[in-house]
């Protein structure tokens, strides 16, 4: 009943009087849930640069290092059967190592969904959404750009939220109205947070006559000062009263088709970029925490991203940088937008433009991950940290960038994983060389998942040095 309190949407954190009896406690306070992720970043780390390890572009994960697998030389060169470029067959090999079919589908599951599929045959809890596709990105085109979470036939395994307000509502829920209500009254309803509809129950249960104990009273509350929190942040809220939040104001950033006019790339700061994004990211990262999301992708910048960046650009309290893409590349359109950076790499040069992109774009990615592994939020009841328990798989769409040379496009592909509860040898390099259809089905199997990942021709490798 506790559980459920509020209705589905809301719910609760585990408190201790859910735990009746000994051998229920003790199972609760090692037992966590299976989680799989696929998140994904943009346009990719060129091989070369990958091999200088964390004193490079990898620099913001360091702090993360003990954390995660980094598996280099993971090629998807088997995905290429329709020659186009990495941008399509790249991102759709991400996580499925089959190549893209049409436009709106990939070749075969992506690894998050085979993992949910042997951990629950018969469907998720009805507390639990499905499936959760979030991202900030603005190249759009074939779906496979941005999502990166698919059924076995392909399709994409649920809708993507690219606004904070939607990532909300597809968690939380809405506050509904009827049809049959005043303009006036709608305004008004259009008004309130979703919490209001559970408000009183949760005064009940944090109040004096509250069967919770101390503990679990201030853990409620704190749990409904969070969803407030990120509600206010989602829809740029102005607290109103206790429960009247203003009317939600529309995204800062462009979506939709206006985000990716002809695919000729839009301006943006590098405020407004990371601003949506960490927020985002916070959303997801919540959804997480209070286990209303176990399986899913999220996504920062699309494959063949086409933004011309500006602003400065800091890491650890120190400028490094000042983006200013369409002055350093010298054009207009797509000519000025930093995909260019990585279809004009070369080893030789220093790549200054580039690494600094995609160091911007780890930097980002360190974010999501540090909420997942950071405060008393994070921490799970078998004492490590939701990212540690958690399947978390980290990949692009390309290994170079040069459309020149598609295999090698597809060779050498930045990938990482969590540990997944001491699944995976995290705190290493790895230096692979082998198919992502080899790495996917190694951390398939790990994970419970007798499904194969990638063509049904194709004989699978096991790489036993990244299991545990």
């Amino acid at each position: 009943m506790l559980r459920g309190l509020g209705g589905i949407s809301i719910g609760l954190p585990l408190l201790e009087e859910m735990m009746a009896g000994s051998a229920i406690a003790a199972a609760k306070n090692t037992a966590v849930p299976v989680r799989a992720f696929n998140l994904f970043f943009g346009l990719g780390i060129p091989t070369p640069l990958q091999s200088e390890g964390y004193d490079g572009v990898m620099e913001p994960l360091s702090h993360l290092k003990e954390k995660l697998l980094i598996m280099r030389g993971v090629d998807q060169v088997r995905c290429d059967q329709s020659g186009i470029n990495a941008h399509f067959d790249g991102s759709a090999a991400a996580f499925t190592a089959m190549p893209p079919n049409g436009e709106a589908k990939t070749g075969g599951a992506s690894i998050d969904q085979i993992v949910r599929k042997a951990h629950h045959p018969n469907g998720m809890p009805s507390d639990l959404v499905p499936t959760l596709i979030g991202g900030t990105f603005f190249r759009r085109s074939r779906i496979c750009r941005y999502v990166h979470s698919y059924n076995e036939d392909g399709t994409v395994a649920a809708g993507m939220q690219e606004r904070p307000r939607d990532l909300f509502e597809r968690v939380f829920g809405t506050v509904r109205f009827s049809d049959d209500m005043t303009p006036d009254a709608r305004r008004e309803r259009l008004k309130r947070s979703v919490l209001d509809t559970v408000v009183d129950q949760y005064k009940f249960y944090t109040g004096n006559n509250s069967p919770l104990g101390s503990a679990s009273k201030a853990r409620v509350a704190e749990h409904l000062d969070r969803i407030r929190e990120y509600e206010k942040r989602a829809y740029s809220l102005d607290a109103k009263g206790d429960n009247t939040p203003e009317r939600p104001e529309p995204s800062k950033v462009l979506h939709g088709g206006s985000a990716d006019p002809g695919g000729e790339g839009i301006d943006i700061t590098l405020d407004e970029l990371t601003t949506e994004w960490r927020l985002m990211a916070d959303l997801y990262a919540l959804s997480i925490q209070l286990d209303r999301a176990r399986f899913g992708s999220l996504t920062f910048l699309a494959a063949g991203e086409r933004i011309r960046l500006t602003g400065d650009y800091e890491f650890n309290g120190e400028k490094r940088y000042t983006f200013n893409d369409r002055k350093n590349l010298n054009g207009s359109g797509s000519k000025g937008c930093s995909h260019e950076y990585w279809h004009r790499f070369n080893e030789k040069n220093s790549n200054e433009h580039l690494r600094m992109h995609a160091h911007m774009k780890m930097r980002e990615l360190a974010y999501f991950l540090d909420r997942l592994d950071e405060g008393e939020n994070a921490l799970e009841a078998n004492g490590k940290t939701i990212l540690e328990n958690s399947l978390i798989t980290i990949s692009t769409e390309s290994g170079d960038g040069r459309h020149n040379d598609v295999k090698r496009e597809l060779s050498g592909i930045f990938h990482a994983v969590t540990s997944a509860n001491n699944r995976f040898k995290t705190g290493q390099i790895m230096d692979l060389g082998r198919e992502g259809i080899d790495v996917y089905n190694t951390m398939a199997t790990a994970m419970g998942s007798k499904t194969k990942l990638g063509p049904e021709k194709r004989e699978v490798q096991a790489v036993d040095s990244i299991r545990v």
